[in-house]
């Protein structure tokens, strides 16, 4: 039986390639676009870019109907706002110099959406970050391991996973560079 997995999806090139990488490798491959705030909370129109706006659920559902995968969209507003805006905020009223993405990815990405892909069957998720996963049969644990593009890794904001949901991610990226990613979207 194929293993089962759920591909963030952000509409952009990384995390399409990823979807296709893993459908090729033979994973039972399925889209997740994370609902995190709405444009008007924002204050910006559906044109702009930004990182989980309309415009990138919609460019996700585009990629997997053309990849002939099952997409799905999960609001994590509420979670988002208490987990990585509120601590922004918070952090940067005291005078420190908060990262939401590293807060995003620990308490959104790996922590919410991976409850959820476990919910659904799923053995995995996947991310389009830069990053190498590897198991340590000496140690039996997982590691980190930098991307093959240097100029792309991404290990330092995923620093704190961990090893449960290192068990359940797969980083299909690590072990190609930009360009190569780039020439596997176009196709």
């Amino acid at each position: 039986m194929k293993k089962k997995v759920m591909v963030g999806m952000s509409g952009g090139v990384d995390s399409s390639a990823a979807a296709l990488i893993l459908q090729n490798e033979g994973f039972d491959v399925c889209g997740a676009t994370l609902k995190l705030f709405s444009n008007d909370e924002i204050d910006i129109n559906s044109k702009m870019r930004t990182c989980c706006s309309l415009s990138d659920v919609e460019d996700a559902r585009w990629v997997c109907r053309k990849l002939g995968i099952d997409h799905f969209v999960f609001n994590f507003r509420s979670d988002f706002d208490r987990c990585v805006i509120k601590k922004f905020i918070s952090s940067y009223e005291n005078g420190e110099t908060p990262n939401p993405c590293i807060d995003c990815n620990k308490y959104i990405k790996f922590s919410k959406m991976l409850e959820r892909a476990l919910v659904l069957d799923c053995d995995y998720i996947a991310t389009g970050h830069y990053v190498s996963r590897e198991y340590d049969k000496k140690t039996g644990r997982y590691l980190l391991k930098k991307a093959a593009d240097n100029t792309k890794d991404q290990t330092y904001v995923l620093y704190n996973m961990t090893q449960n949901q290192l068990k359940h991610t797969l980083f299909p990226l690590g072990k190609y560079k930009k360009p190569e990613i780039r020439h596997i979207a176009e196709e």
